[in-house]
């Protein structure tokens, strides 16, 4: 069949899209990408991003028949269902951690300079860096992963904290100093992945896109969210969760952080089922932490 994909025109958006198209294509789809300026590409580049605003203006030419399928990054998925729209397929997940990137590179959170001053678009990357290592200085710093490295490289900042799936996808693996472990530092909910989004009535095409579907990978995004929509947070919540495959069965890292730097969290381990039941209580738990 031929597949429209509405796209976001970053970098990372064109290169996360296309891993989709060519995965479609490879089985013998004909698949189109349509670009769409989202209300987060059009905001001042110091604009802290709201909730959705990478993802609503694609979801309304979804709805409106314009394209046939919306591929989103996971985490900028608002919590609420999207009437007559539905996530067919999570695929492969990458690297779900934050990580360090400084200019000379070799840098570590642990060897930073005191008084470095740190760039980030994320209360939840804010909380938790300087609660492992007080004496650094935080600042805003939003705007695309090619926009906030050309700042770095600028001298804006000294250091950056984002996403390590957004730099390996764009080929600039090579500059990440330190992977952050994510009992330090834990992403966010759904950091890594791709939902790939379609409408509820397109029986044929949701079929086509459940092929690309991981179902380790869509428990492990399923619970991470409900954690999220359980504390009552958003995509901005200064909390992380992460599902991890365990030698029996799956193991939750969930922490919350709140103004007072303090950290509020569990780790545990088991069988899918045990760990998918927990999710909700974990996350009500996690809400009394800010």
């Amino acid at each position: 069949m031929k597949i429209r994909i509405g796209t976001r025109g970053s970098r990372l958006a064109l290169v996360q899209t296309g891993l989709v198209a060519d995965r479609l294509r490879a089985v013998g789809h004909e698949v189109e990408l349509v670009p769409i300026v989202t209300e987060g590409d059009v905001r001042p580049v110091d604009m802290v991003p709201g909730e959705g605003v990478f993802v609503a203006a694609i979801a309304r030419a979804l709805r409106a028949g314009e394209i046939d399928v919306a591929v989103h990054s996971a985490k900028d998925v608002p919590i609420a269902d999207e009437p007559g729209l539905t996530i067919a397929a999570y695929p492969e997940r990458a690297d779900a951690r934050d990580a360090l990137v400084t200019r000379a590179g070799g840098a570590t959170l642990e060897t930073l300079p005191e008084g470095a001053v740190v760039g980030t678009d994320s209360p939840r990357r804010e909380g938790f860096v300087l609660a492992a290592r007080k004496g650094l200085r935080v600042i805003p710093l939003h705007g695309n992963v090619d926009s906030r490295l050309r700042r770095l490289d600028e001298g804006a900042v000294e250091v950056l904290v984002l996403a390590a799936a957004g730099i390996d996808r764009l080929g600039e693996g090579s500059r990440i100093d330190q992977r952050l472990d994510p009992t330090v530092v834990p992403p966010a909910p759904a950091q890594g992945a791709l939902a790939i989004q379609a409408r509820s009535g397109d029986r044929e095409l949701l079929a086509a896109l459940g092929e690309l579907d991981d179902p380790q990978v869509r428990f492990a995004i399923e619970t991470e969210r409900t954690v999220l929509e359980a504390s009552g947070g958003g995509c901005r919540a200064p909390l992380g969760a992460l599902v991890m495959p365990s030698d029996d069965g799956y193991r939750l890292l969930a922490y919350a952080i709140n103004a007072e730097g303090r950290v509020r969290g569990t780790s545990g381990s088991g069988p899918a089922d045990y760990i998918g039941a927990r999710a909700r209580p974990i996350g009500e738990w996690l809400a009394e932490a800010w």
